[in-house]
């Protein structure tokens, strides 16, 4: 059962950092059940506000429906008690709502409304298939702006007229306009996370836009200076987030463009250079080279960022 209602879900989340944590796989792409839970255990004592289990960093598009249950169902047994734990719905309509209900049983706090798959939507089908996992579930749901789902300030706004557990706007296309409208329609009733990825490098002036929080795929494997990083942008301290951009973040990035579908690879590589392997990424994604690896390592170490030793379990 969910710990949060909606209303104190969003309150909660929108001033903390989110992350998703990553999806544990043995070399045979099988999950593996026991190396996720450690890895959520570890992510939820780290100070996040919020963690989304079966996400895109989580692979949640490589998972079958059972597999994703699953996995948000371990995540909330490990981090449930500790901060809110939210599902992802994605797919076509039924499967999204499939998820969705899946989440709420499995007991998580709310649930992320990713992009239909593959076809192109309007304002009304996308209306019609929001309106359709919120009606499913009790529990909060952000929707994420994102690629062929890129919602009006009108359909959001509807969407809030006619479901009190809508509770956010998650944002990955970076339209300055269209944020700005979203917003000033909408106000206070939601709250607004980004997700561009990676979500850093757009933080300091999203947050003047109304986005007080995001999601940080870095959170994985370098916790600590994540939340640094996201502290600098709340305080708006521009001279600190621009020399953790330059140490860290930028550098990064290069590694990450170096080829398709790296965003989600860089992050376990990320894991097994701090000594958290967390095995491959899924196909069709595929693992960092070795180069690349190598170098992200050197870049973890010459950087100062690799985290602190998890402090051991304490009884909740």
């Amino acid at each position: 059962m969910a710990r949060y209602s909606p209303v104190e879900l969003a309150a909660t989340l929108k001033d903390g950092l989110l992350s998703f944590p990553a999806t544990a796989f043995r070399p045979d792409f099988e999950l593996d059940e026991d190396a996720y839970r450690k890895h959520v255990d570890w992510q939820s004592r780290a100070g996040i506000g919020g963690l989304f289990a079966a996400g895109g960093t989580g692979e949640g598009f490589s998972l079958t429906p059972e597999e994703a249950a699953l996995v948000v169902r371990i995540a909330v047994e490990e981090a449930g008690e500790r901060i809110p734990v939210l599902g992802s719905a994605g797919g076509g309509t039924n499967q999204a709502v499939t998820n969705a209900r899946a989440a709420e049983a499995a007991g998580a706090d709310g649930v992320l409304l990713l992009p239909p798959y593959l076809t192109e939507c309007d304002q009304a089908g996308l209306l019609a298939h929001a309106s359709a996992v919120c009606a499913a579930t009790s529990i909060g749901v952000i929707v994420y702006n994102r690629a062929n789902a890129v919602y009006s300030a009108e359909t959001v706004a509807a969407l809030a007229d006619l479901h009190p557990n809508f509770i956010g706007f998650k944002d990955a296309v970076g339209d300055i306009e269209h944020l700005t409208r979203v917003y000033a329609m909408n106000g206070d009733r939601l709250f607004y996370l980004g997700g561009l990825p990676t979500a850093e490098t757009f933080a300091l002036p999203l947050v003047q836009l109304g986005m007080s929080t995001y999601s940080s795929a870095m959170y994985n494997f370098v916790p600590e200076f994540a939340l640094e990083f996201y502290q600098d942008v709340r305080r708006q301290d521009r001279a600190a987030v621009t020399e953790k951009l330059n140490r860290f973040v930028l550098p990064y990035l290069e590694i990450r463009d170096r080829a398709k579908g790296y965003g989600v690879s860089i992050v376990k590589a990320g894991l097994r250079a701090i000594g958290r392997d967390l095995g491959p990424v899924r196909p069709p994604l595929q693992d960092l080279s070795t180069k690349d690896g190598s170098d992200l390592t050197q870049l973890i170490d010459a950087a100062g960022v690799s985290p602190a030793t998890a402090a051991p379990a304490q009884p909740i």
